[in-house]
């Protein structure tokens, strides 16, 4: 099942397993942005991304760490 931009909580998870080393608090938003769009199972149109749903993953991704 793709990931779209709604997922935070399966993005943040394909996050923590691909990036286990990151600290979630330190990254920044852009780099953060590459990341997903990076994702395999990732699929949504980019410019359907802000900063609202980045806090979200980062959000997500620093409950899970």
């Amino acid at each position: 099942m793709p990931l779209k931009w709604i997922d935070s909580l399966d993005i943040a998870l394909d996050l923590l397993e691909k990036y286990p080393e990151v600290d979630p608090e330190t990254i920044r938003f852009t780099d953060l942005r590459e990341w997903i769009l990076e994702l395999e199972a990732f699929d949504d149109d980019p410019a359907h991304c802000n900063e609202r749903i980045l806090e979200a993953v980062q959000a997500c991704w620093i409950a899970e760490s």
